[in-house]
Order: C-alpha cells, then structure tokens, then sequence
C-alpha cells in the first residue's frame, strides 16, 4: 500500500469532527460535522433548516443568502467554523409566532415569487437593506438586491414587493432592524 493509500484508509476510518456552537435564528445550537462543511450544507443537512436555497454553490446566485451577525452572506462560501459564536438568521427565523414577517406577507401577495428558488436569498437580503434604508427608493432596492439571481419575475414584482413591506412595517411601527415579529 502507498502512503497516500494508507492515510486515505486512516482518514475514511477515523473521520474528524468537531463541535460548534453557534446561535440560530435565536436559538442557541450545537451541531457536529466536518470543519470543511459550508454554513448552507450544516443549516440544510444538520439541523434541518432547509429555507435557504443550494443553487449555484459558488456565491453568484445569493439564493442562500442569510445574516450573520445582521450582515446578509452566500452561505454557499461560509465554513462553519466562521459561523461559530456568531448569530445566524435564515429565512425561516425571519417569521414571529403571530406569523410571516411583513416581507414574507409582501412577497407571496404581489407575486415577487414565482419557483420560489431565489426567494429565501431574495426576502433575506431585503430584510437587510430595510435595516440600512428603512424607505428605500427603487434605484437603493434595485442597487441592493443586484446579487440576488432570480430567472422568473423581471425583478418588478420583488421590487414592488420590498416597497410594500417597507411601508407595511412604517405603518404598523416596526423598527427595520427587527428581523421577527414578536
């Protein structure tokens, strides 16, 4: 047997996991993998959360957008062990108890989702451009959602959609930095 052979025996029959610990959508977690594992792959594979999207995994698409520490990232390119200790919201934690968040609501009522692929990426990452622009003007909506790939909608209704839920959550006094309704 070749070295190579021989230590690609040892690394099959000993595999190297570790333990992280990191805060998802306000909860705190402890998942065991692969340090070479992505954040999309542990979020997806490991604790279930299958909300944001496996699409280009090379960062182009941002269908699996996400905000660590309230700052939206391809979690196609995080290892997870940059995730560790660090605050993680996916679209599904984006939801309250008393229902969707009002981007969620914006989306599905003006038709901002079609196959729905590009949409987790889509609501998360205007999630956090309401944090940055609580009113934002089309040309600051359109600017900030330029990575967000999406192949169905023209990006008209996703536009109309943020602009929706920008004035819904004026209107009913939610501050833009809130990520859940409570």
């Amino acid at each position: 047997m070749t070295p190579t052979a021989t230590l690609t025996a040892e690394t099959a029959a000993a595999p190297r996991t570790r333990l992280y610990r990191l805060t998802v959508n306000g909860a705190a977690r402890e998942v065991t993998t692969e340090p070479y594992q992505t954040l999309l792959d542990t979020l997806r594979d490991r604790l279930l959360l299958t909300g944001s999207k496996k699409g280009c995994n090379e960062g182009e698409c941002a269908s699996c957008t996400v905000l660590i520490d309230d700052v939206p990232v391809n979690s196609c390119l995080v290892l997870i062990g940059d995730a560790a200790g660090k605050s993680i919201v996916t679209v599904e934690g984006l939801a309250g108890e008393d229902g969707p968040h009002p981007m969620q609501d914006a989306f599905v009522n003006l038709g901002g989702v079609q196959c729905g692929y590009c949409t987790p990426g889509m609501i998360v990452s205007a999630c956090a451009l309401l944090a940055e622009y609580p009113e934002p003007t089309d040309d600051q909506i359109k600017f900030y959602l330029a990575g967000n790939i999406c192949r169905c909608t023209g990006y008209n209704k996703i536009t109309a959609a943020v602009r929706t839920a920008a004035r819904a959550m004026h209107t009913a006094g939610i501050p833009p930095a809130m990520r859940r309704r409570s």
